[in-house]
């Protein structure tokens, strides 16, 4: 009745059933990787039936019906949808049926979107639970038992814990928006070297872009952004700005301005003033 993978290819194809994972559309799934034939020991060939037995969990849709679309360019035949899918949880009278059993004195509701918990409270209470005893909670919430009797308790940190590299929890979300900004619309690299005793520019400014515009056919565009970025330094070298902080905000915005107003685009803009 049940052989090892490695032994499928020996069987009639019409004597095989795989059960697999990825009926959500994971990336790494045992089925989205059949679906891009990246799968290491099944291949799904034209004319194979894939019965897709679950509804898509609110936020999943998109990748589910990605990896439909995949399977179906592979030539597979897919039965999917909600009318061969019964849910793996309980009605409401199932969930009555529960509460009649247990009769509890305090309940919370667990497992789904909010509007679940909220209904499934309301069965409680329809089953003779307390609304006061009743804990609708979200990420973080607490709930302290103590002698026999409960109560929200104070709030905990929760949330998306982000792991990268050996990092974990250190990516925040100043992190992420610089790596958002960074694939969106690119970096541009202002380098310039000033003088310490007069403070007029020495060397550049010089302009590297990365993700941004191909250099060897935005060369005029560089060209006048570099431009504004030494008008910007004399000017604030003539009204006695000499901060570092300050001559790099007022790169970084007359810059900024330029280069939205021609290319529609904020890049990520770092300049580097050095003093010799």
């Amino acid at each position: 009745m049940i052989v090892d993978v490695d032994e499928i290819n020996k069987l009639p194809a019409e004597k095989v059933v795989i059960l697999s994972t990825g009926s959500q559309g994971e990336p790494m799934s045992a089925l989205t990787r059949m679906a891009r034939s990246s799968h290491r020991k099944v291949d799904i060939l034209p004319g194979d039936t894939v019965l897709i037995a679950a509804t898509p969990i609110p936020g999943n849709e998109k990748y589910v019906a990605r990896t439909v679309d995949q399977l179906y360019r592979i030539g597979a035949n897919v039965i999917y949808g909600s009318d061969i899918h019964v849910s793996g949880h309980g009605s409401a009278e199932e969930l009555k049926l529960m509460l009649n059993f247990m009769r509890p004195k305090y309940f919370i509701p667990i497992h789904g979107e909010f509007r679940m918990l909220r209904q499934h409270a309301i069965l409680a209470e329809q089953c003779g639970v307390q609304s006061e005893n009743i804990f609708l909670l979200d990420n973080g919430d607490t709930v302290e038992i103590n002698g026999g009797k409960a109560r929200y308790g104070p709030k905990v940190h929760s949330g998306i814990v982000l792991i990268d590299g050996l990092g974990v929890g250190d990516v925040g979300n100043i992190v992420l928006r610089d790596r958002k900004l960074l694939s969106q619309d690119g970096i541009l690299v202002v380098v310039v070297t000033l003088s310490k005793q007069n403070g007029t520019i020495l060397s550049g400014p010089d302009i590297i872009s990365r993700g941004f515009v191909y250099v060897r056919e935005s060369e005029a565009l560089l060209e006048e952004a570099n431009r504004i970025v030494g008008q910007t330094l004399n000017r604030c070298m003539e009204d006695n700005v000499n901060e570092w902080s300050s001559l790099k905000t007022n790169v970084r915005d007359a810059l900024g301005r330029f280069l939205y107003e021609q290319t529609r685009r904020r890049p990520m803009i770092l300049p580097i003033i050095m003093e010799v």
